[in-house]
């Protein structure tokens, strides 16, 4: 999802008139710096994932790998996407990934155990692939770029709050502070993320053509896609049962692709 989101944001960056090669180095240094960050994701948590059933078969809890190779395999393939960047692309791309990283293994990762508000902190490092990917095509950050971010960001609270909610009980195991595993029973502040998040999504859907980077077609089916999403984020909370999140974790997985497919349809229109 990461390397799609740069390859959006590059499509877009150019207006349509994509160089394919450096394109392609742009979506292969953002791919390994990408991989790297999980996998030292995976070297911090390697603990707690040996508590939660969702974790337990990954590499490091179930003796697959050693922590040391994996320590080395993250800090490599960040080092080698690094260099890629930079020679091959623009030092600001690289900047823009390195800050990715170093957001979502320093800030996020720890945070996760901290304070509930992990949620939104990592969403911005989540955001940023696409401003990449632009980058790397316009050799600057404009307004469109910022519109991708607001998407994203927005995007991952119901997205990532359907997941915490199905998962509670795993998360409250390895001591993880996610929202639904902090409050009481009704999740009142849960519910009110995820309707509110849903309702700047619909809004935050609607940069791009406020922009004039896409036009009709985009906005009546981000109209669409945003009302679907908003539907499945009441029906939890109207409902509050595991069914309904996991309806609203497939509206959402299904919703980004979707989206940013009529962006690209739309622009080739």
């Amino acid at each position: 999802m990461v390397v799609v989101m740069a390859a959006l944001g590059f499509f877009l960056g150019a207006h349509g008139n994509v160089s394919l090669v450096p394109m392609l180095w742009t979506l292969l240094g953002t791919a390994m710096v990408s991989a790297g960050s999980a996998a030292l994701n995976h070297y911090l948590e390697r603990d707690v994932d040996a508590l939660m059933h969702r974790t337990k078969a990954r590499p490091l809890p179930s003796g697959e790998l050693t922590s040391a190779a994996t320590l080395s395999f993250g800090f490599g393939l960040i080092l080698v996407g690094q260099i890629l960047l930079v020679v091959l692309v623009n030092l600001l791309t690289a900047w823009l990934a390195l800050l990715t990283a170093f957001l979502y293994v320093v800030i996020y990762t720890p945070m996760k155990r901290m304070t509930w508000l992990n949620t939104s902190l990592g969403a911005i490092p989540g955001a940023l692939p696409p401003v990449g990917g632009w980058v790397a095509a316009s050799g600057e950050i404009e307004l469109g770029a910022w519109a991708l971010f607001a998407i994203l960001f927005t995007w991952q609270h119901p997205h990532f709050y359907s997941i915490a909610w199905i998962f509670r009980d795993d998360y409250r195991r390895a001591g993880f502070r996610m929202l639904p595993c902090v409050e009481s029973e009704g999740y009142p502040r849960t519910c009110r993320q995820i309707i509110g998040f849903s309702v700047l999504l619909l809004a935050a859907s609607m940069l791009p053509a406020f922009l004039g980077i896409s036009g009709t077609v985009y906005i009546v089916g981000a109209t669409a896609l945003g009302l679907g999403m908003l539907g499945a984020s009441v029906s939890l909370v109207t409902q509050r049962d595991h069914l309904q999140a996991r309806r609203l974790l497939r509206t959402s997985v299904i919703y980004l692709p979707l989206l940013f497919l009529l962006t690209v349809i739309d622009l080739s229109l």
